[in-house]
């Protein structure tokens, strides 16, 4: 960043007094709510967890960022908004950062290079190894040698899921959904989606309520259904190692309404409430009902639901005929016919119930996807391989788990409950401090005029009460 030489900033004057603006406060952070993530990372592990699905095959004794460190830096500065790995050339400064990272050396006086000193983070260079390591880098590699070990990272997402319960669930309802990440230059795995109308990347992720469990970048010349059955058996094979008996229910939109997971799930006792692309039998099949729900709009003029079930199954590509829930609407725009597929029975719920209370619930799925691509830049998938932008939307995904966390542990009861990452961001992380490093302790002297003292006061009394990892 372009460094300013200029003293001082002579503003208007205030009445009879001179404003004047000067860089000499010393070391100030904007960020000092992240200590709150700091706590709940105790708690949980989160990071720690992370840290050890890498391979680290550099000399230990030329090593002054350890992998903790490096994942800790990169992992918290995309929770506080920091998006870009140039950001970190002046983050490395940050005595703030440092602390959360784990450094000692707070203000970097001990590094080894004289122009390094002063900056105890690692800069974008040392970051970018870390991103772009190949699979099979050893020691003998040059510069690139931390490997990071995708089946456990994937294996890791699943496990916080399990962490985070403090007793067996009734039910696990495993949402998955595809969404586009748009790309701009030539990354490997690069095409074309029509429906999208631009080139992406088509990311799979697999949800259980607020926790995530799977995020697969993707090219998009697929099915969005395509990788979900190997997804879902290891999800589902990790889950019932722990709750062998647990009740377990797949939901998702028509884009997963295939017979492959259909069939996989009646064979291992999976339950599945899909959406149902229309076609012209099933539209058929509920005309009764449909020309009802038009009488019934044009008595009143509101929209008209009618709901209805039948059995169902294609002429090719079912194997066996399903539960079929259909609802007839009638709006403004004409008929709106809807179809989910279900291999629940009717005792477990009823047709109107299961489709508006249960199967439109999904919808928060896509909430939480949305904090991620927003507020975590899971769509930051600029590099030139598959491989590196995977491991970028891990990162997000951490951060997501970390952020998630904090909400779920620190802000029960408070006014930011159910507050989005963002808003958790802007009103609880960003808060202005300035710091001071003695021998002894290292105060963080946050700003008194601070709006939400009281909700930080209520999330640091929460984490204090967690004794157990969770």
């Amino acid at each position: 960043m372009t460094q300013c030489t200029q003293t001082s900033f002579e503003f208007e004057a205030h009445f009879s007094r001179p404003v004047v603006a000067r860089f000499d406060g010393g070391p100030i952070t904007t960020d000092a709510g992240a200590l709150l993530l700091r706590q709940t990372e105790q708690r949980t592990g989160i990071l720690r967890q992370f840290a050890a699905c890498f391979t680290d095959h550099r000399r230990p004794d030329l090593v002054e960022h350890t992998v903790p460190e490096l994942i800790r830096q990169r992992v918290y500065a995309l929770a506080l908004g920091y998006e870009d790995l140039n950001d970190h050339d002046q983050l490395r400064r940050d005595p703030l950062l440092a602390l959360l990272s784990g450094k000692q050396d707070l203000d970097g006086a001990a590094r080894r290079r004289q122009s390094d000193r002063g900056k105890p983070g690692a800069g974008k260079s040392t970051l970018n190894r870390l991103e772009l390591t190949p699979k099979e880098a050893t020691e003998e590699a040059r510069y690139k040698k931390i490997v990071m070990r995708e089946a456990a990272v994937d294996e890791l997402l699943v496990e916080l899921y399990i962490q985070a319960q403090p007793q067996k669930p009734e039910r696990i309802v495993l949402d998955l959904d595809a969404t586009d990440d748009p790309i701009h230059g030539e990354q490997e795995g690069r095409f074309f989606h029509g429906y999208y109308g631009e080139y992406c990347y088509l990311p799979l992720y697999i949800f259980a309520g607020e926790h995530l469990l799977c995020a697969r970048l993707r090219p998009s010349n697929i099915d969005a259904s395509a990788g979900a059955l190997e997804e879902v058996a290891r999800i589902v094979a990790t889950l019932r190692r722990v709750w062998p008996d647990v009740e377990i229910i797949l939901r998702a939109d028509s884009g997963f309404c295939r017979e492959a997971l259909m069939k996989w799930g009646e064979q291992n006792q999976v339950d599945f409430v899909f959406g149902l692309a229309r076609n012209k039998k099933l539209v058929k099949i509920i005309g009764g009902e449909l020309q009802q729900a038009q009488q019934e709009y044009s008595r009143n003029g509101k929209a008209a639901r009618v709901f209805t079930e039948f059995s169902y199954r294609t002429r090719k590509s079912w194997s066996r005929a399903r539960r079929v829930i259909a609802k007839a609407e009638h709006l403004d725009k004409g008929s709106n016919p809807r179809f989910v597929v279900t291999s629940l029975a009717g005792e477990w719920m009823e047709a109107r119930q299961l489709y508006e209370e249960f199967y439109c619930a999904r919808g928060e799925m896509e909430n939480r996807i949305k904090e991620q691509q927003l507020a975590l830049f899971a769509d930051r998938t600029s590099t030139a391989w598959l491989r590196s932008n995977q491991l970028r939307l891990y990162f997000s995904s951490i951060g997501y788990c970390l952020l998630q966390a904090l909400r779920r542990l620190a802000l029960r009861g408070t006014e930011m409950a159910q507050a989005q990452c963002q808003t958790i961001r802007t009103k609880l992380l960003k808060i202005g401090a300035a710091i001071r490093i003695s021998a002894r302790k290292v105060w963080v002297s946050m700003a008194s005029g601070y709006p939400y003292a009281g909700v930080f006061a209520a999330a640091y009394r929460n984490l204090e009460a967690v004794t157990q990892r969770c």
